[in-house]
């Protein structure tokens, strides 16, 4: 695994508040709504499964967006989202759990929690369809095992996303028993965004495995490019949720969702 001392400053802050929160009152238990469900009704609908996230703000981003989450979520589930991912992380993304509670209460689509799970008390902080799981943070000294937390959270109904970067992330992930993987296309040492990172990684995963694009997708040419080289759905945020100014979510996901029809046909 890569060396952590090369993390970034800002990921260095976030993983250390992470290690100092804990989990929710209780075990949750959750009737998760099925992620490969949401991607096949979006194909069979001609559309680009888009996981559209709902982030307020972040270290790579400028500006807040301080609209009602829940009238974010909304608009971006009309713009054509298959699901949703909601940060959950309070310290530099200005999310909550409280705000994945009242998104997925008023979308139907499955949602994602997005935050850095660390230790398997911290799965239990909020029921959501989806967690990520973060294979650089994970098997490492002070943090629980990723087999460990992928079992534990499947015990609790969840559906686990996988994060990777590289291709020994990716082995990492396999070896663990990961189903759905993400390939971050940003690199979290020097915070810089290559499309190129999925073209790389990908060719690596199994056919069985559901791949999702992460990070610098943000025009429909980037969205053919990823399903071009294998991505089965795409995680966006800033080109959606647009920080600098007061866009509108339902069109920026639908720009994206209905790259579709051209992505398949160039497929």
């Amino acid at each position: 695994m890569d060396d952590r001392t090369d993390l970034a400053p800002a990921v260095e802050s976030i993983l250390a508040a992470a290690r100092e929160r804990t989990g929710g009152d209780g075990r949750v238990a959750v009737d998760a709504r099925s992620l490969a469900d949401a991607f096949e009704a979006a194909r069979a609908d001609g559309r680009v499964p888009v996981v559209a996230e709902v982030k307020p703000t972040s270290p790579t981003t400028d500006g807040e967006r301080t609209d009602d989450p829940v009238a974010l979520a909304e608009a971006m589930v009309d713009g054509g989202a298959a699901a949703l991912s909601v940060l959950t992380e309070p310290d530099h993304f200005g999310g909550s759990s409280e705000t994945l509670r009242r998104v997925r209460a008023a979308v139907e689509v499955p949602v994602l929690r997005k935050d850095f799970v660390l230790h398997e008390a911290q799965l239990d902080a909020v029921a959501a369809d989806v967690v990520l799981l973060i294979a650089r943070f994970l098997d490492e000294a002070g943090t629980d095992d990723l087999a460990t937390l992928l079992t534990a959270a499947r015990d609790r109904g969840l559906q686990v996303l996988v994060e990777v970067h590289t291709e020994a992330e990716l082995q990492q992930a396999l070896d663990a028993g990961a189903t759905v993987v993400g390939v971050n296309n940003r690199d979290l040492a020097k915070l810089e965004v290559d499309l190129g990172t999925f073209e790389r990684v990908a060719p690596a995963a199994p056919e069985s495995v559901t791949l999702i694009a992460e990070s610098g997708v943000a025009t429909p040419d980037d969205v053919r490019r990823m399903r071009a080289a294998g991505a089965d759905a795409l995680l966006v945020g800033s080109a959606i949720m647009d920080h600098d100014g007061d866009g509108d979510v339902r069109a920026n996901t639908r720009r994206l969702a209905t790259a579709t029809a051209d992505a398949e046909t160039q497929s």
